[in-house]
């Protein structure tokens, strides 16, 4: 695979216009902030983020990936697998290792501050789910990272992990309206953009619920499944109690979310 990136940016470009254009023409939810404005400030910090990532990480996942294959580091380089099986194997156990990591975000403290600007904005639409600190960024690579090393995921089945993760959390932002019983038996399997509405409430038990972002099993199986928010999602809030001023959703207020008390 010659250029995984230029496959990656244009899956990205592509799936961020469908959802918009999905949220345009059938909305779920009467936005509260001026969408302008959060667009600019949110699709800003995926720019900063990819500068952060290309100045401190020393090495990004499709290239651990090819290191672990050259060097056969990991389980999959020891086993003889099927390559489809191998792949669908890969992605379901980094999609496994995704839902413990966001699982831990909330639960540590002081990862939770690093998080909560991810939760923060006050309205959740497809930009949404690009919208995490850059620490948080960093630290998400390395982990990836090491479980790439460990599993011996390939080259190939972590570029496709990544377009599944990134199209799966624009998706499941998106403020778009899906038909309620294709999304009873979507969400049997992957996170639907009501399901994870509900992590986005500012009602604490929401908020520490439906971890998943790709496969919704996790959260049925792990026993953190809320079905729909309290106050339905026509009157669910959005956002974090403490972050509430229109200004919060400036870059430069994101940025310094998680080292702020008010």
């Amino acid at each position: 695979m010659q250029n995984p990136e230029m496959i990656r940016l244009t899956v990205f470009l592509s799936v961020l216009a469908a959802c918009a254009l999905w949220e345009w023409l059938t909305p779920r939810k009467v936005l509260t902030q001026n969408k302008l404005y959060r667009w600019a400030n949110n699709l800003g910090l995926i720019a900063f983020n990819s500068i952060c990532l290309s100045l401190f990480m020393p090495i990004l996942a499709f290239e651990a990936a090819t290191r672990a294959a050259q060097y056969h580091y990991g389980l999959f380089n020891t086993l003889e697998l099927p390559w489809v099986v191998e792949l669908l194997v890969s992605v379901i156990l980094l999609d496994l290792v995704i839902y413990l990591q966001h699982l831990v975000f909330h639960r540590v403290p002081w990862l939770w501050r690093l998080h909560r600007m991810h939760h923060a904005d006050q309205d959740i639409d497809v930009t949404t789910g690009t919208r995490f600190h850059p620490i948080e960024i960093l630290m998400s690579m390395w982990i990836k990272v090491a479980f790439i090393f460990i599993l011996g995921v390939s080259p190939i089945a972590i570029v496709v992990f990544e377009i599944v993760l990134n199209a799966s959390a624009m998706f499941n932002h998106s403020n778009a309206k899906l038909p309620l019983n294709i999304d009873r038996w979507l969400r049997r399997v992957i996170v639907t953009p009501d399901m994870h509405r509900v992590h986005h409430s500012v009602i604490v038990k929401e908020t520490h619920s439906n971890f998943g972002f790709f496969l919704s099993v996790w959260d049925q199986w792990f026993g953190t499944y809320r079905a729909q928010p309290e106050l339905g999602h026509d009157k669910v809030k959005i956002g974090i109690p403490l972050f509430q001023r229109r200004e919060e959703q400036r870059l430069d207020k994101m940025l310094t979310q998680p080292f702020r008390h008010h």
